[in-house]
């Protein structure tokens, strides 16, 4: 029998449940014999899986639409319930780690996941219970606010979803009013907007200090679980980026320029990278899901069977629609070992990139879901971006399926140039957040300057004309992952780099390549980010000369023509 989205329940959890349950683990460990301990840790793991069943499902289902009232009321018990979720969880690690038969307990879960424990210990303390409930609840406006967006544009009315198709439109003046309709927005609720991260940034400075660190960052990086690099890795491969991507972004915008013609570039022309008009998607949602079917079984069965398995369970939302979050995403449900799909196509080739890249995800999820344990599900963030951004590229050889053989190899020239120009974009995002939680005190007007400051140093190129909030340093407010996923955003970076280089071997031995893949997929969070890269036989995006090396391909490649 076919497992269906629709089948997919949960019980709601309660306090009071949530103590009998961990009571029972409690009692399990209190009786300190080795089988004890295991029936300890196969009970908080089915707990842990029924929790994130039901915590998946709620959030979900406010994406899907973030004005019903329901749903609304739903997630925010949801975001009220979890800190005491996280105080279980946490309690159980510790007296876990305490315990003297460290080689049985790393036996049973695994040496990497231990690892993480003893990091997740460092994060949640009571006192900031408070404190991650109101975290939640501003990140959760955040994304009403957005979701909610009403934007008149040539006798239509669209959200910000819907701007795309405009904003890349052939017609430079349509661009232009779709971006002043974006930024008009922004400038509209940029008071709120900047209310909302001065008071994001104060609660994590705050809970930070509450836990003994001196600012966000070293309790930010912890919660990302990240357990082999830090803040000193991320710099230098930030300005890997500035020296060997950041001129190569300038020397194509002016290409760019040239080959339309204008006297200067203006942001609203960004987006349009193909002379030709941007290649576009073969046909909307119904057409593309069938034309992946055909795509996947292509490229490996494995691949092909799982995606049959999603479109015919229904594990896909991929409609634009009024009052749907933006954005894509995809969540899992670990009990039942099925991941789903959120996206919001608009006609651009953005359909494609957000249903490859989403489907990395879960396709990563559903090979590693026989995993022991629910934390090695997932991997860290940066490795899970790997298998996500890969399969953008990896998908290449077969996208004439959902662009038509005619733009194919525009299309390939669109990845290439899109991918290298977010690269200096994401590390930007990343060091606005360092110089943000480095100052918590900074005033919305100096955040602001931070990030005119950074721009000139990563984007010399941006000219936003008469935009005028962009233009005073207000771009970063539309990224939702600054407000709602600090420190994130360097993953991508860091992935897409390795993620290049799955391309790059894909050129030579598609079907190797593809075998790595997959097997990379399966590790799922078994080890940690610099292992993972290993073991797929990639070079780490921290070496030297690794992210040099894949501009230098994509350069050559897009010197072809």
């Amino acid at each position: 029998m076919s497992l269906r989205f629709a089948d997919i329940t949960a019980e709601t959890p309660t306090r009071e449940g949530l103590d009998q349950r961990f009571a029972l683990i409690n009692a399990l460990l209190d009786r300190n014999d080795p089988d004890a301990r295991a029936e300890a840790l196969r009970e908080w793991d089915r707990f842990r899986r029924a929790y994130g069943d039901w915590n998946a499902l709620v959030h979900l289902r406010f994406a899907q639409d973030t004005a019903d009232p329901e749903r609304k009321a739903a997630r925010e018990y949801a975001d009220a319930l979890d800190p005491a979720a996280t105080a279980h969880d946490v309690a159980t690690k510790r007296r876990l780690l305490a315990d003297p038969d460290r080689a049985g307990l790393e036996l049973l879960a695994g040496h990497h996941v231990v690892r993480l424990w003893e990091t997740d210990v460092t994060t949640f303390e009571p006192v900031i219970a408070a404190d991650m409930e109101e975290e939640s609840k501003l990140g959760a406006r955040y994304t009403e606010l957005l979701a909610g967006a009403r934007l008149p544009l040539d006798g239509e009315t669209v959200n910000l979803s819907g701007l795309a198709p405009y904003a890349e439109s052939h017609d430079r003046d349509t661009r232009h009013r779709a971006e002043a309709a974006r930024w008009n927005f922004f400038a509209e609720h940029g008071e709120e907007l900047d209310s909302l991260y001065d008071g994001l940034v104060r609660l994590r400075h705050g809970m930070a200090r509450k836990l003994g660190y001196g600012n966000y960052l070293a309790l930010g990086y912890r919660r990302m679980r990240r357990t082999d690099y830090g803040p000193a890795e991320v710099a230098r491969y930030r300005e890997a980026v500035r020296e060997h991507v950041v001129p190569l972004v300038g020397r194509l915008l002016e290409q760019r320029r040239r080959e339309n013609g204008w006297d200067r570039l203006r942001f609203w022309d960004e987006a349009l990278v193909d002379p030709e008009g941007n290649p576009k998607p073969v046909g909307g949602v119904e057409l593309l899901s069938e034309r992946a079917q055909t795509m996947f079984d292509r490229m490996d069965p494995r691949m092909g069977d799982f995606y049959r398995m999603m479109l015919e369970g229904g594990f896909l939302d991929l409609d634009n629609r009024k009052g749907k979050a933006g954005g894509g995403f995809c969540t899992s449900f670990p009990t039942y070992g099925v991941p789903f799909i959120f996206a919001n196509f608009n006609g651009t080739h953005g359909d494609i990139g957000v249903f490859t890249h989403e489907m990395g995800h879960a396709f990563q999820n559903w090979e590693s879901r026989h995993l022991p344990g629910i934390d090695q599900l997932w991997p860290t963030m940066e490795a899970a971006e790997i298998h996500s951004m890969g399969l953008e590229f990896l998908t290449l050889p077969h996208i004439d399926l959902l662009v038509g053989e005619a733009a194919t190899r525009r299309y390939l020239r669109l990845q290439l140039v899109t991918s290298l120009a977010f690269l200096p974009y994401g590390v930007c995002v990343d060091h606005f957040q360092h110089e943000v939680y480095e100052n918590p005190g900074m005033s919305p007007a100096e955040r602001h300057a931070a990030w005119q400051r950074l721009e000139r140093l990563y984007m010399p190129w941006a000219d936003y004309g008469d935009l005028a909030y962009p233009a005073k340093g207000g771009r970063w407010q539309a990224k939702q992952h600054i407000y709602n996923s600090p420190l994130y955003y360097i993953d991508y970076t860091l992935a897409l780099c390795c993620a290049m280089q799955l391309w790059v071997r894909s050129r030579r031995d598609e079907r190797a390549t593809l075998d790595a893949y997959i097997a990379l997929c399966a590790r799922g969070g078994a080890a940690p980010f610099g292992e993972l890269v290993n073991s797929a036989g990639l070079i780490s995006p921290f070496a030297p000369g690794a992210l040099e090396e894949v501009v230098r391909e994509a350069e050559a490649v897009l010197a072809e023509g």
